[in-house]
């Protein structure tokens, strides 16, 4: 039986819920303490997690060519047939987009003229497919690798602090900055049931640095010391072993971490740049991220994940307006700007080779003509980026029709549509962690699997990146 017949037998059998997402369930922080004061389970809020806690339900081989991720959402979903799954529309594709031939693909040479220097660095899944065209689910979605209305979906981990988990024991002493940290990106799913210790830390990169972590005053440093031993001394017992219970013990794991980070000479250095320096990717606020991150990287402090978010992709009206700030033509100059200097700097220090760049949105748009408001709406097609962490770049995964409706050729082993599921198996194998792992350490005690679905082998890497 063919990887696709097989995949559409499983859903008849067990189908995935597919309830808008302001209609899953939901566990409130109230019915969360309840929950935990009722004594089902609270070993997720303590602290690092054993390895013996952890197990898989098959012996798997992981591609293990990449130690960090660097994850891209761009958010508000991008036309897919005006950029990385490019088609030419007569009458509708703007001359200025310049269609030329590279290689392989028909490019956008006028949109994203860096990137057309950079595909032999690249590689497309065309074959992607979303489950489902509302924003906010669709966005929590690719994050947690998961339906939100699944029975472990409302208390689902970010990727991001699933990884940050299962490598805590990699960490090494002294090395500060947070495992998980995302960049632009207020709205990131944090930790889920996990640990606080392995929720993102959210930042808006800016030339600025990280906020917070010096006073201008001159005794800063030893008033900072003075301060903290008096919190120390009035409320550290709350805090270990705590009458108040785990919870208020999570609080101590913040503390830590941020005064790790205090007058901190190598944060300053990661988290800030010159105007030169951001100018160089872009000058714009996505372009900031991604230099933070290479330098994040770079300052090799223990961060293994970091989620950049670009969003204003919902373009259902004027989708080719040239000067509006936050329509394709503008948003599409601050992407090629920014990734091609990320994968530039990366390939040119070494990080390119242990770092693995994904880039997608939650689904594609409409095909063909425009809409009457000379826009596209939402649609399942759509599209996914890999480079670096050891993924061969100038290739091409799956085929579109010639209008880029619907998928013709998967590309890949398993014969059908990849899913943000594989995705995410595609991620956890480049890292070398067995995507069919297993945590029992839920609160509802189910076993929490990395990829759902794993005991029946319904989703898997695109291993074919590699190839």
């Amino acid at each position: 039986m063919k990887g696709r017949d097989r995949f559409e037998k499983y859903l008849q059998r067990y189908p995935h819920p597919h309830r808008p997402f302001f209609q899953r369930p939901h566990l409130s922080r109230r019915a969360f303490l309840e929950l935990t004061g009722a004594g089902l389970t609270a070993s997720f809020l303590t602290g690092p997690l054993s390895a013996g806690e952890v197990s898989a339900w098959y012996d798997v081989e992981t591609k293990n060519t990449a130690r960090n991720v660097i994850f891209i959402l761009l958010a508000g979903a991008p036309s897919h047939i005006d950029t990385f799954d490019f088609k030419i529309v007569d009458g509708v594709t703007p001359a200025e987009f310049d269609p030329t031939p590279i290689g392989d693909v028909i490019w956008p040479v006028g949109l994203m003229p860096k990137m057309a220097e950079r595909l032999a660095d690249v590689a497309i899944v065309r074959s992607m497919l979303s489950w489902a065209l509302q924003h906010s689910g669709m966005q929590t979605w690719v994050q947690i690798g998961r339906s939100p209305s699944s029975a472990l979906g409302s208390v689902a981990p970010n990727i991001g602090s699933v990884i940050a988990a299962h490598t805590q024991q990699e960490r090494k002493p002294g090395q500060v900055f947070p495992a998980f940290l995302a960049l632009n990106a207020q709205s990131a799913v944090g930790s889920g049931y996990l640990p606080s210790l392995y929720a993102p830390l959210k930042v808006q990169a800016q030339p600025a640095g990280l906020s917070g972590t010096t006073h201008p005053v001159e005794e800063g440093p030893s008033r900072f010391e003075e301060r903290y031993a008096l919190m120390d001394a009035l409320d550290a017992g709350l805090r270990a072993n705590s009458p108040l219970g785990r919870p208020a013990e999570d609080f101590d794991a913040f503390y830590k971490a941020a005064r790790g980070l205090m007058y901190d000479p190598v944060v300053e250095k990661a988290f800030s740049f010159s105007a030169e320096d951001a100018e160089r990717y872009g000058g714009s606020s996505f372009g900031n991220a991604c230099l933070v991150a290479k330098q994040v990287l770079a300052a090799n402090q223990g961060t293994r994940y970091i989620q950049i978010v670009l969003g204003g992709w919902d373009h259902h009206q004027d989708i080719y307006n040239p000067t509006a700030p936050n329509r394709l033509p503008r948003l599409a100059r601050d992407l090629d700007a920014g990734l091609a200097a990320l994968l530039d700097d990366l390939k040119a220090t070494g990080l390119l080779n242990e770092t693995l760049v994904v880039m997608l949105g939650e689904f594609g748009r409409t095909v063909g003509n425009l809409s009457p408001q000379n826009g596209r709406d939402h649609y399942l097609q759509h599209f996914c980026v890999f480079a670096g962490g050891g993924v061969k770049g100038g290739k091409v995964v799956g085929a579109t029709d010639p209008t880029g409706a619907y998928t013709v050729e998967p590309g890949w082993s398993r014969d059908r549509e990849v899913r943000i599921e594989d995705v995410e198996a595609t991620i956890y194998s480049a890292l070398g962690i067995n995507w069919t792992s297993v945590r029992y350490d839920d609160p509802f005690g189910r076993g929490f699997e990395y990829v759902p679905k794993s005991k029946d082998d319904i989703y898997g890497p695109v291993h074919e990146l590699w190839s």
